[in-house]
């Protein structure tokens, strides 16, 4: 018996993908088809997938072509699968030619001509659309303009900044916030932390879809009436915060809900910068705060018994260095950040049986260790991660907005919880002074 084996992303199954596979099994007598996870297209840079494993393993499984499915989980995964399944020969398109003749040493390899006009890049980039507005005067726009022209279906649409000079794209640029509104179909938002309930407020009422970054409101009822104005108006409200869309961050939250360091007991997040204060900077409590809270909200919850904000302030408003402690029933977390102020930007979870280690700077997480009592039992985890995760958050948001389902990685209770510390800073509310 011939033994084929074949992988691919099979994102929004069609035509083309059954024609390779029909070609594919005419090569032999038992077709292996190897379906590529989500972790491993991202780390091939392929973030544009539509739609879930499980939806195209049962895509390919309809077809009826296939003997026998397999997933793609990692690098270097086509020749333990060629050797454990006795393969003769692997077959994939010709957009691959020259890509995998590695594989010769292990068994034949076909490059299959391609079904022209056909694809799921174009398919996808037909069905979802989507003008997207930049609003603000960060270097965080310029990277979030960047990114988006790499996720299929976003168009940039324009600009709306006090300091539109500071932008050199040849796109809508204008002061005016309404008129950016009236020409797109969702905003991103990245101005003053003061200013985004009215503006998400406004985007909100003429039915525009929001990406906003964190936090969304200086008040936690802010928060909620937003959230709840979105229900209303059939919008889409998202808190951006990069760290959340990173594979490694995610895969780090399993393990240590899994029970991989056992019962957890604290978090300790720092998040600093050495950054001068200006008239328009964000202050380290908006700046980093939103960062350094989502791995105690998402490791122990937005329940906690009780708080203390130590700040020093530069100004009124603005402090220099802050750091929170949290108590929960059965756990405590330390939260430190500051811009003016410099220390070692690092992740520790620790738990009965270990602890998780995230050097800096781990907001941009994609590798981390779990260490042990005994060394031997050491485990590192590398994850690639582009752009930062904001191309990662741009497809959910996309996806979002095409599927009417929230497919933001941060719940809004852990959103409301953001800002309701953000409030406590700016009425004093359990603050202390130094």
């Amino acid at each position: 018996m011939v033994k084929v084996i074949t992988y691919g992303t099979f994102d929004l199954f069609h035509y083309g993908h059954r024609r390779l596979l029909e070609r594919a099994k005419a090569l032999g007598d038992y077709l292996i088809v190897g379906v590529t996870a989500e972790d491993y297209d991202k780390s091939r840079g392929k973030i544009n997938v539509r739609q879930s494993l499980m939806e195209r393993i049962e895509a390919v499984r309809e077809s009826g072509i296939a003997d026998e499915i397999i997933v793609e989980e990692y690098e270097g995964q086509k020749i333990d699968d060629i050797r454990r399944y006795d393969i003769d020969i692997f077959t994939v398109g010709t957009d691959w030619v020259g890509k995998f003749d590695y594989l010769r040493e292990y068994c034949q390899v076909i490059y299959l001509d391609r079904t022209e006009g056909v694809s799921s890049t174009e398919i996808r980039s037909e069905k979802r659309r989507l003008k997207l507005g930049f609003i603000g005067e960060s270097a965080v726009v310029k990277k979030f303009i960047r990114e988006s022209r790499l996720v299929n279906g976003i168009e940039t649409a324009g600009i709306r900044s006090n300091a539109v000079g500071r932008f050199d794209e040849e796109i809508l640029k204008t002061e005016d916030y309404g008129e950016l509104l009236e020409c797109v179909d969702a905003v991103y938002i990245a101005s003053l932390p003061q200013m985004h309930y009215a503006q998400i407020r406004q985007a909100l009422k003429m039915g525009k879809h929001v990406l906003c970054e964190s936090p969304v409101a200086t008040k936690a009822e802010e928060c909620m009436e937003l959230f709840r104005l979105a229900e209303e108006n059939g919008c889409v409200l998202m808190d951006s915060i990069k760290t959340a869309y990173s594979t490694a961050y995610a895969r780090l939250l399993l393990l240590a809900k899994g029970g991989k360091i056992g019962t957890v007991y604290s978090v300790d997040a720092t998040c600093t910068s050495l950054q001068a204060a200006t008239e328009d900077s964000w202050n380290s409590i908006c700046g980093w705060g939103p960062t350094a809270l989502l791995p105690v909200f998402n490791l122990l919850g937005t329940d906690y018994c009780s708080k203390s904000i130590i700040s020093h302030l530069k100004s009124e408003g603005y402090d220099q260095f802050t750091k929170i402690n949290f108590t929960y029933e059965h756990a405590v977390a330390t939260v430190k950040v500051g811009k003016g102020v410099k220390s070692e930007g690092e992740l520790i979870v620790s738990g009965t049986e270990g602890y998780i280690y995230v050097p800096a700077p781990w907001w941009k997480t994609d590798y981390f260790e779990i260490r042990y009592e005994d060394p031997a039992r050491n485990q590192r985890y590398f994850y690639q991660l582009d752009g930062e995760g904001i191309r990662y958050e741009l497809v959910a948001f996309c996806k979002a907005i095409e599927t009417g389902k929230n497919g933001s990685y941060i719940n809004k209770g852990i959103s409301e919880a953001i800002c309701g510390v953000v409030e406590d800073f700016y009425r004093k509310a359990d603050f202390l002074e130094i």
